[in-house]
């Protein structure tokens, strides 16, 4: 099974669905924290986030390279998103524990977009060229929908969509580059090894 997730009940046949039920649960968690963020209980969506992140640590191969890409991209989020509040690009109804910082649940995102990477968007450890591209599209609209429903404003719109896309166009390669380091759902090289000595 490579770029598979162990799971000790699970049936064979539902491991090749597990990209996509990672994406499906993964929107479902970006909306937890979006929408209640915007509603003024961005402990949902925290609480949902770290419950997912605890289930996919459950069932990977290696827990502790995983748990250190969830954390390294969380806190790298974190800080690139703070950048952008303590620029006045961006604002947040959602008010951090520490004025000018990004709120914790944004971390949480970010630390349920690491969970993702190794399950889902495997493939694009062969693309890494395309990594900058999807990032400067997809970070922006992502922030884009997030201000629709409320969980944040655009301060300084055109500087702001600047800033992401630029900023996306450098981080997606980023935590592309450190989920080849960590990476607790492919198989390593020994047990590569170990299955082919097996066929």
């Amino acid at each position: 099974m490579d770029n598979s997730v162990r799971g000790s009940g699970s049936a064979p046949g539902l491991e090749r669905w597990m990209p996509s039920i990672y994406f499906v649960v993964g929107q479902a968690g970006w909306f937890a924290c979006v929408i209640g963020a915007a509603r003024g209980v961005a402990w949902i969506g925290v609480a949902s986030a770290i419950l997912l992140i605890a289930v996919h640590l459950r069932r990977v191969n290696r827990p502790l390279p995983e748990a250190k890409l969830i954390i390294s991209v969380a806190i790298i989020g974190g800080l690139w998103e703070s950048v952008l509040v303590s620029c006045g690009l961006l604002a947040y109804p959602d008010k951090a524990l520490i004025p000018g910082l990004a709120p914790v649940w944004l971390l949480a995102l970010w630390g349920l977009f690491a969970a993702q990477i190794n399950t889902t968007y495997p493939w694009l450890k062969k693309r890494i060229m395309l990594a900058p591209v999807l990032g400067a599209i997809a970070g922006p609209l992502s922030f884009h929908a997030g201000a629709v429903l409320g969980a944040l404003r655009f301060v300084r719109p055109w500087p702001a969509g600047v800033a992401l896309a630029c900023g996306w166009a450098v981080l997606l390669p980023l935590v592309i580059a450190l989920s080849r380091r960590w990476d607790g759902v492919g198989q390593t090289s020994a047990e590569v090894g170990e299955t082919e000595e097996i066929r």
